[in-house]
Order: structure tokens, then sequence, then C-alpha cells
């Protein structure tokens, strides 16, 4: 990584580095290839601090012949609570129970017109967790739970989204 002589001085001072400076042993290099493409939702499944909630807004276009298109935002708001996990993946009612979704639109919420959005791989999320205890020192002590990985679909949406 190139760092311009400025920056690289300011960053050595020791009270000077910034919280998440990658100065500060934050960066730990690339991911695998194979893991480029996890969704937002599998990382969750697969970390051991959650100190966020996630609130999507979606909203279904008012055009009949696009009717599964939705556009909004997600917001991750801090929270005082930081949950840490012992045991990963968490469980599908674990990642529900910090997501809160607001659908606004001329129909019923059908959450098979997600797509992506919402997406998780079960064998993607047990490599990357198998990956991590061998890679990522923070999850040496961690139990991986076969069990609980088994609750996630193979490719579909996050169980649990459509009983909301």
């Amino acid at each position: 990584m190139n760092v311009c002589a400025n920056c690289f001085a300011a960053l050595s001072k020791e009270s000077c580095i910034p919280r998440f400076a990658l100065a500060n042993n934050l960066y730990h290099g690339e991911l695998l290839k194979y893991f480029e493409d996890l969704t937002w939702v599998e990382e969750k499944i697969c970390t051991i601090y959650s100190n966020t909630a996630h609130v999507t807004r979606l909203f279904q276009s008012l055009d009949l012949l696009q009717s599964k298109v939705f556009h909004g935002n997600i917001c991750a708001h801090d929270i005082n609570v930081v949950s840490t996990a012992s045991v990963l993946p968490w469980t599908p009612a674990d990642i529900n129970g910090f997501l809160s979704i607001v659908f606004i639109g001329p129909g019923k919420f059908k959450p098979d017109q997600m797509g992506p959005m919402f997406r998780v791989r079960k064998n993607k999320i047990w490599s990357f967790l198998v990956w991590l205890k061998h890679h990522n020192h923070l999850y040496s002590d961690i139990l991986l739970k076969p069990d609980n990985v088994k609750l996630y679909p193979m490719d579909d949406m996050l169980p649990g989204l459509s009983d909301r």
C-alpha cells in the first residue's frame, strides 16, 4: 500500500492513529476471489461482533409492468449493546433480530421478488467460516456449529423475512 510521506508521518505518531485506520492493524489482506461475492447478510451471519441494527426501506414500483422493481436504502445504526458470538454462524432468528424492513408499495409484500438483496447461500457461509477459523486469529476459539448452517437455504432469501 502506498502512503505519502506526510500521511505516513501523521499515522506513525502513537497518539494520532485514528481508531479505524489501517495502520491500527485493521487490514488483514485481501479475501479470496471465491468470497468476493459475499452478500452483506452473509457477512453479518459470519461476524463475531454485532453492534449495528439495519433498517431497510423498500419502495415498489407503481408501474404495473415493473411490479418486481424495488428501490430503497439500508441504514446501519449503532446500538449500545454489542452482541458477541461464541458460536457461529448466527441463526436466522438472530439475524432477523438485527433487521427492520419497511415495505412501501401498492401491493402486498412478496419476498420472492426481492432478488439478491437478502440472499444467503449455505455453502458460501460455511466455507467462509471455515476459512476465517484457519486464517483469522479472532475466530480460532469460536465454535462452528453445522446445525446452525443447516437453517439456511442453499441459495435463497434469508429465512424468516416473509414472516414479518
